[in-house]
């Protein structure tokens, strides 16, 4: 399977990340991916950037290296309200919005509340993608998640990083997260979750967890420009046309 999209990369502003935009960008261009989405942490990620951040995202140029430029956030999810750390005035002029649990900003729970706050922060109207939900750390029903995510529109995240440098024991529930979602068609996204641009377009673990899952490409999100900006779109995203003259790079 193809992927033409990264929808979680971050740069030195999330704090504990070491790549600048244009970094990531060239380094999607030299593995061919048309797209790329700039996802740093909420504010309420220790070393994280203030709100004013996520506003001024406006200057990055919809294009660099010839990759097309998504401005975005991975919020953090703060209460079993889902309660997220970015204003809506914020989050609603962002292309792209996920969330997720996090240390440090969450303070964790039973599966009933970890579930009850995965749920309620996906019925935010701006979430697009619940990330990394498979993460032991902060255990969820998954039956009651994908069904959820179903039902409010919202992809679940295939995140690479779990199976190499973070979350580590994430692999058995992400495989139980894939397969509901190929038995219930609900909507996946595979995220590289890169936070140095070497890892940028890195979905090799993440693929094969899809593959052995038996997801179908139609059910995953970033197979295609097309696709993602369709998605957006029908979120009431205004993304600009992607250049495919003869010629261009995207």
């Amino acid at each position: 399977m193809k992927l033409e999209v990264d929808t979680h990369c971050h740069t030195v502003a999330s704090g504990h990340a070491y790549s600048t935009v244009i970094e990531n960008a060239k380094a999607a261009a030299t593995k061919g991916l048309k797209m790329i989405a700039i996802t740093d942490h909420g504010p309420s990620m220790p070393g994280g950037p203030h709100p004013y951040h996520f506003g001024n995202l406006k200057v990055l140029p919809r294009e660099i290296e010839g990759v097309f430029i998504l401005r975005g956030v991975e919020a953090n999810i703060l209460d079993y309200d889902g309660t997220l750390d970015l204003p809506e005035n914020y989050l609603r002029n962002l292309d792209i919005v996920l969330a997720g649990f996090h240390t440090y900003c969450y303070p964790g729970g039973t599966v009933e509340e970890n579930t009850r706050a995965a749920i309620n922060a996906m019925k935010n109207p701006h979430v697009d993608v619940l990330v990394h939900p498979g993460n032991p750390e902060f255990p969820i029903d998954i039956d009651k998640v994908v069904e959820a995510a179903i039902e409010f529109g919202v992809h679940l995240e295939i995140n690479n990083s779990s199976f190499t440098v973070s979350r580590r024991g994430s692999e058995e529930n992400c495989l139980l997260i894939a397969k509901k979602a190929a038995k219930l068609g609900a909507k996946i996204v595979v995220g590289s979750d890169a936070h140095i641009c070497f890892d940028v377009g890195n979905f090799e673990k993440a693929l094969s967890v899809i593959e052995e899952a038996g997801l179908p490409e139609e059910n995953i999100l970033n197979t295609s420009v097309e696709k993602v900006i369709s998605y957006l779109k029908s979120k009431g995203r205004e993304i600009p046309a992607v250049r495919r003259e003869p010629g261009a790079k995207i």
